[in-house]
């Protein structure tokens, strides 16, 4: 028999030193853990057996096992569900068994009661075993194989593997050498209330057998999905969104639907309360768990929800896919489309519901989730009615709360044809935005947009409900036709400050000044209390969107935009009078770059020529110093 030592990964090290020293509260849920994994063993070889039903002719029935021996104090965990190679024990026992470890560690609070629910989230459960015991064996065997193997550690630094002869046909076997202070469980009392609580709902016999060989089935060992709503409880739910999601947090929504007709399918779903920490990881990985006829086939790389709904948690169960359909042609299964299609309705029912009814509960989950949601705005083939339905903005009229486009346009003005927007990185930002000041002033609302996927879905959603979604970078006279209650009173009393032949000789020596850097230099009817600021066509890329292509490589470079000058602004009357009397010429050119260049910096561009610009700023600093 080959024996080998080998060391534990870094990362496991320390959440073995974790669990050991630090997560005491609670300890009990050491045996949820082990009994969630012994049930994924077991959906993971029914799986298996469909292809290849010689993995199960001698056994048949799946179970798990939970074993007393008093004497030795020894518990025992057993499944005989796929089972591990003596290398698959070594990577899934002995190093990362996925990213999410590192993540653990990077997620923990310091808090017990909340670390100690991360632990299932992040895949770490087996190694809370060593919160109960000093020792741990574990002896596996692989279906279809004939060899077993072992595995031990007292949790110090290392582990030992070797080949070994096992008393079962497949499956794994856990045992834990517990310590002084657990024996607490070695009660057939106490195991069968933490198997009530924590693992009612798993849907394999979980056998409790006590130290006279004695077995009971200790669980319903039913599809909970399958009971009607009216006899599952609310903890019910909660403990299966654990043991499906992973997760240790309370579901924000429960979503649990029976369809029945021409399609018929189960569905069990749940929305967090939180964020999981892969929300926006690269891959988009969905976690809703697909079932045929109760038997688990995936939950991996299925598109049984669009990627912008994978904060779901839970299982679809359908009666229709055929029970042998394999994972590769899954996608190209017909029926698995209108299965997502419908899915994907009941999930915006619940949430128009929730948003209606209770607007601040729906607030906390959009501020999670809101951003996830917005993704699919971006792709033709989903249903963006749907989805513009549910979305929630931040506006220059709604303070702390968030405002629906329906909303919206109950309150445009007289002559507003268009929802307007502004993109930007922060509310704080797009609330000192120069963009919004003619707009604040007339009391028209603008949609203040910080999440970084609202550059891409404003320029492929064009309208909502017959209004046009319209950029105020875009604006040219919009405000001129919009009426405010007192615009015409304001216009009556207004006094003609700018001579309009000075003012355009203004704009013209703008416009030879800065030549190629502008496209057009005009004369805004939106700033109120800034100098200027740069605007772009009716129609072209958003400077946003723009600056994005040419970081990514995708745009040669910038294109010139169009500069707004506002004529009220005591820097602009001073330029005018200066330039009018010729004094200083070269101040007066200063003036225009630096102006140009602060347009560009209040919108993220850097200034075009930053050598020239800190030279101004020199300049412009020695003489306020000097006066």
């Amino acid at each position: 028999m080959t024996e080998q030592t080998l060391k534990f990964d870094a990362e496991v090290g320390k959440i073995l030193h974790l669990m050991i020293h630090s997560l005491y509260e609670k300890r009990e849920i050491f045996l949820r853990e082990l009994i969630s994994n012994a049930s994924d063993a077991c959906d993971k070889l029914r799986y298996d057996s469909l292809i290849k039903p010689d993995l199960i002719k001698d056994n048949p029935d799946f179970k798990i096992q939970v074993c007393i021996d008093k004497k030795n104090k020894t518990l025992v965990v057993q499944d005989n569900g796929i089972g591990m190679t003596k290398d698959e024990m070594i990577k899934n026992l002995g190093t990362i068994a996925r990213s999410g470890t590192q993540n653990f560690l990077e997620k923990l609070t310091g808090e017990k009661q909340k670390d100690i629910n991360l632990i299932g989230q992040f895949g770490v459960g087996f190694y809370s075993s060593y919160m109960v015991a000093d020792r741990v064996l574990v002896i596996s065997k692989k279906a279809g194989e004939d060899s077993a193997a072992l595995w031990e550690s007292e949790g110090k630094g290392e582990f030992k593997v070797s080949d070994c002869s096992a008393d079962f046909s497949r499956g794994t076997k856990i045992t834990l050498m517990l310590k002084d202070d657990c024996e607490e469980y070695l009660d057939k009392w106490r195991l069968r209330h933490i198997i009530s609580t924590y693992s009612e709902h798993v849907a394999f016999p979980i056998e409790l057998i006590d130290e006279e060989g004695k077995a009971e089935v200790v669980n319903s060992a039913s599809a909970l999905w399958l009971k009607p709503k009216s006899e599952i409880t609310e903890e019910q739910y909660k403990e299966f969104y654990h043991h499906v999601g992973q997760a240790g947090d309370a579901p924000w929504m429960t979503i649990h639907n029976k369809a029945e007709g021409a399609l018929e399918y189960t569905s069990l779903l749940f929305i967090p309360s939180t964020k999981p920490f892969d929300l926006f990881h690269p891959d988009r990985t969905r976690r809703v768990k697909l079932y045929v006829k109760r038997i688990f086939i995936t939950d991996q790389n299925v598109e049984i929800i669009p990627a912008y709904l994978r904060f779901l948690r839970g299982i679809v169960d359908s009666e229709d896919l055929p029970l042998n359909i394999s994972r590769e042609t899954l996608q190209h299964n017909a029926l698995l489309g209108k299965i997502r299609n419908s899915v994907t309705k009941k999930v915006f029912s619940e949430l128009k519901k929730k948003a209606t009814e209770k607007p601040d509960e729906f607030q906390k989950f959009w501020d999670n989730f809101g951003p996830v949601l917005k993704e699919g705005l971006c792709d033709a083939l989903e249903p963006r009615d749907d989805l513009l339905e549910v979305c929630r903005f931040t506006t220059t009229k709604s303070g702390d709360g968030l405002v629906s486009l329906k909303e919206y346009k109950q309150r445009i003005k007289e002559g507003q044809k268009a929802i307007y927007y502004i993109v930007g990185d922060s509310v704080e930002a797009l609330r000192k935005s120069p963009q919004i000041e003619g707009f604040v002033s007339e009391d028209i609302e603008v949609i203040l947009l910080h999440d970084s996927v609202d550059d891409f879905w404003v320029n492929v959603v064009s309208e909502y409900d017959g209004l046009e979604l319209k950029s105020v970078t875009r604006v040219s006279d919009d405000l001129k036709n919009i009426k405010s209650e007192d615009k015409e009173g304001k216009k009556s009393k207004k006094k003609k400050s700018t001579n309009d032949k000075d003012l355009k000789e203004l704009v013209e020596f703008f416009k030879k000044v800065l030549g190629e850097k502008v496209k057009e230099v005009r004369v805004s009817t939106k700033l109120k209390e800034s100098p200027v600021c740069l605007a772009v066509q009716e129609g072209a890329m958003d400077i946003r969107m723009e600056r994005f292509l040419v970081d990514n490589k995708q745009l040669p470079g910038r294109m010139a935009k169009i500069l707004e000058i506002n004529p009220s602004h005591k820097i602009i009357k001073s330029l005018l009078k200066d330039f009018k009397n010729n004094d200083d010429n070269n101040k007066v050119h200063d003036a225009v770059f630096l102006l140009f260049d602060q347009a560009n910096i209040i919108e993220g561009e850097a200034p075009q020529d930053v050598a020239g610009f800190s030279q101004r700023i020199n300049k412009l600093l020695e003489k306020a110093l000097a006066a």
